[in-house]
């Protein structure tokens, strides 16, 4: 039998070459947390009407609260059907804050009621929609030396305006 010799090589152990790599994380991780504290969402509960008939369908439409917008600005109704008061564009747009007043004026006397809907023409745009629903919602005062938010008719529902 003849004996074969076989020759290893020792090979040494390369290590891996990671700066590039850290080079971007130090420039991706910063880009990333400050682009995240620019990003806000905000969710806008909004409810259907109840389309149950009967009796107590009877009893909420003589206490149902409506603001009517559409381009010459806001109408409210309170009971339905009973205009309380209009409020017309200015030339700056809506008037949001004497929207803001009767809504107050309104939470005062009918302190136990929090739904309202918002019937808008299809001209309407958007960020006026969430303006009202805004003003309707609530409004901010101060209160012990400290902003707070005081509650009006939170439980907002949307509907279509009929030509």
């Amino acid at each position: 039998m003849s004996s074969f010799k076989i020759n290893r090589r020792v090979t040494e152990e390369n290590d891996i070459d990671i700066t590039s790599f850290m080079n971007l994380m130090i420039v991706l991780v910063p880009v990333l947390l400050l682009s995240l504290t620019f990003t806000k969402i905000r969710v806008l509960d909004i409810n259907l009407p109840e389309l149950s008939g009967g009796a107590s369908a009877a009893e909420l439409s003589q206490s149902q609260l409506e603001v009517v917008v559409d381009k010459s600005g806001f109408a409210v109704y309170f009971p339905t059907g009973k205009l309380l008061k209009k409020i017309p564009q200015t030339e700056e747009g809506y008037d949001y804050r004497a929207l803001s007043m009767l809504m107050r004026d309104l939470k005062d006397q009918v302190s136990d009621k929090k739904d309202a809907t918002i019937i808008a023409d299809k001209k309407v745009n958007y960020q006026a929609l969430i303006s009202t629903m805004d003003a309707i919602k609530s409004y901010k005062t101060v209160l012990a030396a400290s902003m707070v938010e005081v509650e009006l008719f939170p439980e907002i529902s949307l509907g279509d305006k009929k030509r």
